[in-house]
This record gives C-alpha cells, sequence and structure tokens, in this order.
C-alpha cells in the first residue's frame, strides 16, 4: 500500500492556512453590507486581512488550530489500521512544522502529549467506497466553536418545540441566540436531525463541509435553511457580538432515520474560519481542493 504521509502534511498544511474562496468570498460580501465605519465591519476586515496574511505566509488562520477531523473514503482491501497510522505520522510532523498548534491533552490531568496524537485524537471516520481512487476530507474543529455545539431532545423543556421542523427551528434559533457572538461569530451552523445521539452530532459536522452557495438536496430543508440563515442574522448579534447584520455566514442541515421515541437536534458550531479541504489520490495524481 502506497503510503500517503507527507500527502497528508500538505493537507494539513493547505487546511490550516488557506481559507476556502466561498467562505473568504462570503465575508467580502458580508463586509460590504455592514455599516461603514461600525465595529462589526471592523472585525470582518480584519478577519479578511487575517486570511489573507495566513496565505501568504502558510501559517495558521487562527493559533487554536483545533481538533483535525479526517474522513477517509477508500477502495476495497486498503488496511484501516496502515492508513490511521499514516495520519497519525502526517499530524506529528505537522505540529513539528508548526501547521498545527500541539492541541492535544489529556481529558483529566490536562497533561499535553506535544505532538496532536492521543487517545482517539485526532478523530478519523473511515468509509469505503466502490470508487477505485481514495478520497480524504479534513475538517479544522477549533475549540471556541465547539465549546458553542449543543443538541436538543424534542420536545424540549426549554421552550414549545415539537417533534416536526418548527420545533428543529425553534431549537437553532435558541442555539444561535444563546451564543450571542461566541465562537468567533459570524459562524456557520451544522445541523442534524435524527438519528442517536453520537450520529446525530457527526451528521451536523458534516454539513460544515458543505459550499456555502449550495443548494440542499432536500427541498423542504433548502427553504428552512433560507429562513433560518436570514432569521438569525435578524438577531442583531453580529460579528464577535457586535452588533450588525451578519450573525451567520450559512445554515446547512440533514435529516437521519430515528427510532420513535427519540427527537434529536444537533448543532455543530463552526467559526468564521471553517476550514475544511479535500484530498484527491487518483493514479498518482494528488489533488487538494475546498469543497
Amino acid at each position: 500500500m502506497r503510503d500517503i504521509t507527507q500527502h497528508l502534511v500538505e493537507l494539513i498544511k493547505s487546511t490550516s492556512s488557506d481559507l476556502s474562496p466561498d467562505v473568504e468570498v462570503t465575508l467580502k460580501r458580508a463586509s460590504k453590507e455592514e455599516k461603514d465605519g461600525s465595529a462589526a465591519q471592523g472585525a470582518l476586515l480584519t478577519i479578511l486581512e487575517n486570511v489573507k496574511m495566513s496565505r501568504e505566509t502558510d501559517r495558521p488562520i487562527c493559533q487554536d488550530t483545533g481538533t483535525p477531523i479526517f474522513y477517509l473514503w477508500y477502495p476495497e482491501g486498503r488496511s484501516q489500521r496502515a492508513f490511521r497510522e499514516q495520519i497519525q505520522a502526517s499530524v506529528r510532523i505537522a505540529t513539528e512544522r508548526s501547521y498545527l498548534r500541539p492541541n492535544a491533552v489529556e481529558a483529566l490531568s490536562g497533561k499535553n502529549s506535544g505532538d496532536n496524537t492521543g487517545v482517539d485524537f485526532p478523530t478519523i471516520h473511515f468509509e469505503e467506497w466502490d470508487n477505485d481512487h481514495l478520497k480524504v476530507g479534513l475538517l479544522l474543529k477549533g475549540g471556541g466553536s465547539e465549546n458553542c455545539g449543543c443538541q436538543y431532545s424534542l420536545p424540549s423543556p426549554e421552550f414549545a418545540g415539537s417533534r416536526d421542523l418548527a420545533g428543529v427551528r425553534k431549537a437553532v434559533l435558541d442555539a444561535a441566540y444563546k451564543a450571542q457572538g461566541l465562537g468567533c461569530a459570524p459562524g456557520i451552523l451544522g445541523i442534524g436531525i435524527g438519528g442517536d445521539r453520537a450520529t446525530s452530532m457527526v451528521k451536523a459536522k458534516e454539513q460544515l463541509f458543505r459550499p456555502l452557495g449550495d443548494q440542499n438536496k432536500d427541498r423542504e430543508l433548502d427553504k428552512m435553511e433560507k429562513q433560518l440563515h436570514r432569521e438569525i442574522n435578524e438577531l442583531g448579534i453580529g460579528p464577535m457580538g457586535f452588533g450588525g447584520s451578519t450573525t451567520v455566514l450559512g445554515v446547512k442541515m440533514a435529516q437521519l432515520h430515528r427510532v420513535p421515541a427519540s427527537f434529536f437536534v444537533s448543532i455543530a458550531y463552526m467559526c468564521w474560519a471553517d476550514r475544511r479541504k479535500i484530498m484527491t489520490i487518483r493514479d498518482g495524481n494528488v489533488t487538494i481542493e475546498s469543497p
């Protein structure tokens, strides 16, 4: 099996330092829509300057390079164990080269491993598929945004939310209001509806790979995504909580089957630095692209 460690290092470097074009374009548009001279516009312009400098110097967009979350789609017959070892090796190298900050600490003692590896760290999801090539997705999930993530079990004691899309809407609005600009707003919300507690949040985080300008294949969810995007921005929380019309850059939703007794709504909050890339290895050719 071909060793892809060095390609993975380049994937980490690109994800950490080069913000995806769709996110940057949305930030630029938002900066023009905020009131001239306002704190909200100033925050967005500072963010955009940071994006430019990071790309030019190959340095991390944010000092919190977060939890590396890998998604690996591979052909039949490949070894998950070998892939895991190569991913861990690439994370160690990337940390040594300062593409990642050493973030992995033991849960109770707080002792830092020093190389971004540890018990189930980084996070890796494997999926065997019918294609004959390899695809690796990487999401860098910062701690501040992760702290703003949450999960609701409907009906909720916090609000009158039914087990339907209307209830989902109330849950998402409640989560966005409670965040109050924390997690480095403007944020991007990934929503998982249904499943169990674990799969619901995994599905929510997967939505963060979607381009900001795409359309949901589910027409009902597509309509709700656009409605929530508009309604959350009407809350007036704004970038970093300074007020303004840009509280979120996008809302992305997906649903899973569930058992009748449970109805979970999981919200994965992502900061403006939605750091995600996809690497494809096909016939010896390697490409790294923004989703």
